[in-house]
């Protein structure tokens, strides 16, 4: 069994970023859910929502959470997910997504560890 990844953005961030990577991979390596917070959301009921979510598709395996911009609302949703079977990480970009999906294999820590990895590879000053 693999990870399961959640993606809690502004907007359409996270569906953006899914639509860009599904064009490279032509079908996610990982089981993948984007969750978009509008202004006019209740994260309150988001995260009920979510709560349900999550125990139909926490696997053994785990459930990496990764949001745009850490302290905002989606970032604080997810926040209030953590779990002992889930991992957060904050600054969702491409390169990050991408680094994610080219390991489906790995544990939920070193997938974790490679979302990091591939955030953090893919700035650069040019």
């Amino acid at each position: 069994m693999s990870v399961t990844v959640i993606i809690i953005s502004h907007e359409d961030i996270g569906a953006a970023l899914i639509q860009t990577a599904t064009k490279a991979f032509e079908e996610l390596p990982l089981p993948t859910t984007v969750v978009n917070v509008g202004n006019d959301d209740n994260p309150e009921d988001l995260i009920d929502k979510l709560r349900m979510l999550l125990q139909k598709i926490c696997t053994d395996a785990g459930v990496l959470i990764l949001t745009d911009l850490y302290g905002s609302t989606p970032s604080n949703i997810a926040k209030a997910l953590q779990g002992t079977n889930t991992r957060m990480v904050s600054g969702l970009n491409l390169p990050m997504l991408i680094r994610v999906m080219n390991y489906p294999d790995l544990s939920l820590d070193e997938l974790a560890e490679k979302a990091i990895s591939g955030g953090k590879d893919g700035v650069i000053s040019i």
